[in-house]
């Protein structure tokens, strides 16, 4: 499968508004970026693996404060992998209300289904060691 430009656009659209909808806590909103049964893997945060809208809705207001304020989303690639399927891999920053920054890999499965592109996958990993030789 060849990705078009406005398959292109509308799956950088998706991965973007996900930090938008995430830090004004409209969570209701997520169907619009996921898939009822997504799993969105944190273990490498210390979260496990939440499976669902609600798990993942849930986590996110039991971490409360803990949330970042702000999460940016950058550097992102898209790859054709099946037919109505792209592996996308972007890097997040994100700012806390102490003003600490973190930066994290998001390696996503995004599927095309009847509603448009959606992420059925999701697994974030914490960058926090830098290059070295």
């Amino acid at each position: 499968m060849t990705l078009t430009a406005e398959d292109r656009t509308a799956i950088t659209d998706l991965i973007n508004r996900h930090g938008h909808l995430t830090d004004s806590g409209e969570f209701d909103r997520m169907p619009e970026l996921f898939t009822a049964d997504v799993v969105y893997d944190v273990t490498a945060l210390g979260g496990g693996v939440l499976v669902g809208l609600a798990m993942l809705r849930d986590a996110a207001l039991a971490l409360g404060a803990g949330n970042p304020v702000a999460h940016h989303v950058t550097n992102i690639v898209l790859t054709a992998v099946a037919e109505d399927r792209v592996h996308a891999l972007s890097k997040g920053i994100g700012i806390t209300v102490d003003g600490t920054v973190g930066s994290v890999t998001y390696e996503d499965t995004v599927v095309r289904g009847d509603d448009g592109w959606r992420i059925s996958h999701r697994t974030v990993r914490p960058r926090r060691i830098p290059l070295t030789r």
